[in-house]
């Protein structure tokens, strides 16, 4: 058994010293331009890794690390005035130590080894990228987002202070990132598939984030790109479709039979927008819209933080209103919370009817009346974030798929 699992770990090494070294081979050129390494020499190295550290441990791979970087070295200045790059170099001792890592972890170091291969494959795609289509402003957004990923929200404390304990600075953090991100995600998008699908599937997914979150990045888009109007109103309408979905989603989850009371406006509010959406989205063009954005930022962190101070601000406001009047109804709780994120409050109202404290066929208007005041929130942000043109789209939007859900709720009973 042993014996089975030496020479797999060596059939590994040896696996990870091919894969690398067919690709340099393909890329050594010939004649006095000619690469000192190619397939050969990274399968001998990346075997010589393995036998190193089975027969002799550290010390072993060690020496065997200082006498082929003599060797490397050598060559690279031999061939210095041809070709001034190292990364065949760094290539041979990365395989070295991977040949090394496969007597312990060979899933590890194959894993790592055709990543790497895939990088060197990579070359022109990576270098057009990092020098034509990646600008400094994206680049500038792009480690900001990572510092606050990474740095910022980490230490940030997680426990309510403030006013009524109503301020928790992670999840200002954490809403931050979320919004900075959502930006990120539809720049990507929108650079790759062109405005009209770009906006319109990064707004979808982002929804399931935060769909007021979204609808604010593409106000701010639209506050940027005018001649793409419609094509981002509709994509902040089309965020409504993950809203209605996780609402449909936390329902179940709590209690599948809740849906039967909610069946209606959730497939009465999906129809909606899919319709008002799609409207905007495809009328006949009279210019082109499906052009890719070739220059401006990832994201816009003014108006990721100005997002995250108005729902703090009404963070405080929804939790002054409740200590005021403590439970003077699950709907006067819901419309408030609602202002902020209608899952919350249609998770607590599922939860309150699996408990008993609601009737199954009392959920359905708390619930609406919280997706009311959600979309309150979300003309509220459009109008801040994208101007007046914007909220002329959306707003009428958001008014007939809220419409839409309320009239959804003869459906149960007429299906009663």
């Amino acid at each position: 058994m042993t014996e089975t699992l030496a020479f797999a770990n060596a059939a590994a090494a040896l696996g990870i010293g091919l894969l690398v070294g067919l690709e340099r081979e393909r890329r050594k050129g010939e004649g006095d331009r000619r690469d000192f390494a190619g397939l050969r020499t990274f399968a001998i190295t990346s075997v010589l890794g393995y036998l190193a550290i089975q027969a002799g441990g550290p010390l072993l791979l060690g020496g065997m690390t200082l006498a082929l970087g003599a060797l490397v070295t050598v060559a690279y200045w031999r061939n210095l005035d041809k070709d001034p790059g190292i990364t065949s170099e760094v290539a041979l001792f990365a395989v070295l130590a991977l040949g090394a890592l496969c007597a312990s972890a060979p899933g590890l170091a194959t894993a790592i080894g055709v990543v790497m291969a895939g990088l060197l494959a990579s070359r022109q795609a990576l270098h057009h990228f990092a020098r034509n289509q990646l600008t400094a402003t994206e680049m500038r957004d792009g480690l900001v987002l990572l510092i606050a990923a990474l740095v910022v929200l980490p230490l940030a404390p997680d426990r309510f202070l403030g006013p009524y304990d109503a301020i928790n600075l992670r999840n200002l953090c954490t809403l931050t990132v979320m919004l900075m991100a959502v930006g990120a995600l539809g720049h990507v998008a929108v650079r790759t598939l062109g405005t009209r699908y770009g906006y319109a599937l990064s707004a979808i997914a982002s929804g399931f984030a935060s769909a007021t979150a979204t609808v604010a990045t593409m106000g701010g888009i639209a506050a940027k790109e005018p001649i793409n109007l419609k094509v981002v109103s509709a994509a902040a309408m089309l965020s409504n479709l993950a809203t209605v979905t996780q609402m449909g989603l936390i329902l179940a989850a709590v209690d599948p039979a809740l849906l039967r009371w909610m069946w209606g406006p959730l497939v009465c509010g999906m129809l909606m927008v899919l319709l008002y959406a799609g409207v905007l989205m495809f009328p006949r063009p009279r210019a082109r819209v499906d052009e890719p954005i070739k220059h401006g930022g990832a994201f816009s962190l003014k108006l990721a933080l100005t997002m995250v101070l108005a729902m703090a601000a009404i963070t405080v406001l929804s939790s002054a209103m409740l200590d005021a009047f403590g439970q003077a109804g699950v709907t006067v709780t819901a419309i408030f919370s609602g202002l902020l994120d209608a899952h919350a409050s249609t998770a607590s109202i599922a939860s309150l009817a699996k408990g008993g404290f609601v009737p199954f066929d009392g959920v359905a208007v708390p619930v609406l009346m919280a997706l009311s005041s959600n979309s309150l929130s979300k003309c509220v942000v459009a109008w801040l974030s994208g101007g007046r043109r914007f909220a002329g789209y959306v707003i009428p939007g958001q008014v007939l798929v809220t419409l839409a859900m309320w009239a959804g709720l003869l459906l149960p009973s007429l299906s009663a």
